[in-house]
């Protein structure tokens, strides 16, 4: 916990002279999706407003909204905890990302298309992967398709899928073993990248359902194995 603190300190600076409680969720929000706080960590008052230099209110409001979009939980008389998905809250993470992608890969119009910050997410996972960061490489496959939707220039599907996606991620630090997870998908996010920059919308759109479909069977088998093997030595 000390380092992730240490780094949440380093964003005290996004926060700018009129802090709000929006700006401090936003910062946690991005903090569970890079995996920083993973499922079932408490999360101290003090410790975090220290980290930030933010009120108790102001903490407190950040953490309701969390709350409300599934990533905290509040245990009575224990605090406030980064909540542990269900099986169903996977499936159901994945009919939403598979909605709203293909649906914008499907409405993106005529090329070209503003590909840069795809192609970063690539490269990002692809150096990842030379450095055996198999964490990092989750979280450049979770840029990838953050940056995917941004293609639509919907600020409210962004605003939408920031959530989805910061709950992918909590899904994603219950595997105990990354890389056959993680490694497949820095191909086929490549193999994206190139349909689209090729124009071509309706084999990225097949590519990605696909896709979908193959990571939702693969992340369930592993998440209803770990948690089963958590239940049984709990």
């Amino acid at each position: 916990m000390a380092e992730q603190l240490t780094d949440l300190a380093d964003d005290r600076a996004l926060l700018g002279r009129t802090s709000t409680a929006e700006r401090v969720s936003d910062i946690l929000r991005s903090r569970i999706a890079d995996g920083y706080f993973p499922p079932g960590t408490r999360l101290s008052e003090d410790s975090i407003g220290g980290a930030l230099g933010v009120s108790r209110n102001t903490l407190r409001e950040a953490f309701r909204l969390l709350t409300h979009e599934r990533l905290l939980v509040h245990e009575l008389n224990r605090g406030v905890f980064v909540r542990m998905l269900a099986v169903e809250d996977v499936e159901d993470i994945y009919r939403t990302r598979k909605l709203v992608e293909c649906a914008v890969v499907r409405g993106l119009g005529e090329p070209p298309y503003g590909l840069d910050a795809l192609a970063a997410a690539v490269g990002q996972g692809r150096r990842a992967a030379r450095e055996g960061d198999w964490k990092a490489v989750g979280t450049a496959n979770i840029h990838f398709h953050r940056e995917l939707v941004a293609l639509a220039g919907s600020a409210r599907t962004d605003e939408l899928m920031r959530s989805v996606f910061a709950e992918l991620r909590l899904a994603f630090h219950v595997v105990d073993e990354p890389r056959p997870l993680h490694e497949p998908y820095i191909t086929r996010n490549a193999d994206i990248f190139e349909a689209l920059r090729a124009g071509d919308r309706a084999t990225a759109e097949r590519l990605l359902a696909r896709y979908l479909d193959d990571s939702l069977e693969r992340v369930v088998e592993v998440y209803r194995r770990q948690v089963g093997e958590e239940g049984r030595r709990s």
